[in-house]
């Protein structure tokens, strides 16, 4: 059987993809996406033309389906969209040319910086080794030099940032500039100021599972419930002696919500209240307060009641009569009422 000089073209040809492509963009790509990405790379090597319909007969998949995932792969930088249809972008070229930039540095600052680029550059190169096997795509190096200037973390905290995503299978991206910018706002520059982080997170999470359990929470805590707990440990600085003073004031009320709970706490936020003896300080002023106002009350209310006592006393002498005399040696008394004898 002879094959036909086309068939003799795809058997023995090959389409060739950039490592850069694996490197950066792979993880990237939901299925349905690798494979019109894939084949668009086959049809731009031959000349063809790209068509939505021909690419969904071609890959069974849905015309839907060929759009969403064309946009995808243009907002990703691997196609471009021009007048005449869609075309491959050059990676190796495109990454060269967001890679290269003049280096305008004063030589001054570049004297001064010295020190700190050698262990910035140290952290970056155990990263590559420790977390991609020596083969990181060029984009991780921007991303990583854009987290120390913009977050100003020391080569450790670098280090401990991509070991935090590793250990938990996270190591793509988003969930890595999602983690940085937790620690940035947490004002983590240095391995001190992570260790103190992390303290603090585990003292968390001890709050969260004592809370849980003493609300008898078996399923778990919701976000909501847990967003709650962070405000209070994270933000007002308060720990479990507090919050438990709270709790223990929820016995009062039937049902309480972890609003009526974030009331309380906040309440004694509100009031300076930073320790648990200044919380049992206040409680004890207000309950002493309240026993006041009662007592206040109480008293305002027996002088009432007495004074209206004596004005009662004073309308029977004013309007009520008496007389007496001896009938045949009895005595009798006569009695009127506003002048009216009986």
């Amino acid at each position: 059987m002879k094959l036909e000089q086309k068939e003799k073209a795809l058997l023995f040809s090959e389409t060739m993809i950039p490592d850069i492509f694996f490197a950066e963009h792979l993880s990237q790509l939901p299925g349905d996406y690798l494979k019109i990405y894939m084949y668009i790379i086959f049809l731009s090597k031959y000349g063809k033309d790209i068509k939505v319909n021909d690419l969904s007969k071609k890959l069974n998949l849905p015309i839907k389906t060929i759009n969403d995932g064309m946009k995808f792969l243009e907002n990703q930088g691997l196609i471009v969209k021009k007048t005449s249809g869609f075309i491959i972008v050059d990676l190796q070229e495109s990454t060269l040319n967001q890679l290269y930039k003049p280096n305008l540095t004063p030589s001054k600052e570049t004297i001064e910086q010295n020190s700190k680029n050698q262990q910035r550059a140290k952290a970056i190169d155990h990263i590559n080794n420790m977390y991609f096997q020596g083969i990181m795509g060029p984009s991780w190096y921007n991303d990583i030099d854009l987290w120390f200037k913009k977050y100003n973390f020391d080569d450790q905290v670098m280090i401990a940032l991509f070991d935090y995503c590793y250990n938990r299978s996270a190591l793509h991206k988003n969930y890595v500039q999602t983690v940085a910018e937790a620690w940035g706002v947490n004002k983590i520059h240095t391995w001190n100021d992570l260790d103190l982080y992390d303290q603090k997170r585990e003292k968390l999470h001890l709050i969260k599972k004592d809370i849980a359990k003493k609300l008898g929470k078996h399923t778990g805590l919701t976000q909501y419930e847990e967003a709650y707990i962070e405000n209070w440990v994270l933000d007002f600085g308060y720990d479990m002696n507090i919050i438990e003073i709270a709790l223990k004031r929820t016995t009062l009320k039937q049902n309480p919500t972890f609003d009526y709970i974030n009331n309380i706490i906040t309440d004694w936020h509100d009031r300076n209240l930073k320790t648990s003896a200044e919380v049992e300080a206040f409680l004890e002023q207000r309950k002493k307060q309240i026993k006041d106002t009662k007592d206040l009350k109480a008293q305002v209310t027996k002088a009432n009641h007495e004074q209206r006592e004596y004005q009662n006393l004073d309308f029977l002498y004013a309007n009520v009569g008496i007389q007496k005399g001896d009938i045949n040696g009895k005595w009798y008394f006569k009695y009127s009422f506003k002048g009216v004898w009986t």
